[in-house]
């Protein structure tokens, strides 16, 4: 890395990556959710046909997904608001981001059987 640079691989650079790419995700989902209302006023039939797509499994592993990054997105978020608007912010990024960490991952793992308990039921059985 050259001398001078802001990002050398570490927690910042990783949490600016991972907070453009959650972002970047939940921008096409919203466009695609968008899409298939919408398709509601041009066949219902095809959108019925659509909406019964959304109940397999697979697109349960892609909710649970989806979770996963507006719930990262969001607490990542409070982070940089406290980051840029706390004095001492810049100081505790590092502790802040292994805060958000711990959050995220004891809340998805309580979000596994709401978003997931119907796919394992469709799977396995009741």
């Amino acid at each position: 890395m050259p001398a001078g640079t802001l990002y050398r691989g570490r927690e910042g650079m990783w949490s600016w990556v991972a907070h453009r790419v959650t972002g970047v995700l939940i921008f096409f989902f919203l466009f695609v959710h968008v899409l298939d209302t919408a398709l509601v006023r041009v066949s219902p039939e095809a959108y019925d046909d659509v909406v019964a797509t959304y109940k397999t499994p697979i697109v349960a592993l892609l909710e649970y997904g989806l979770v996963a990054a507006i719930l990262f997105h969001a607490l990542n978020g409070l982070r940089v608001i406290a980051v840029d608007f706390w004095s001492k912010g810049p100081r505790y990024q590092k502790q802040m981001l292994w805060a958000v960490m711990g959050i995220w991952v004891v809340l998805m793992a309580g979000s596994v059987y709401p978003v997931l308990g119907h796919a394992a039921r469709e799977l396995f059985g009741s």
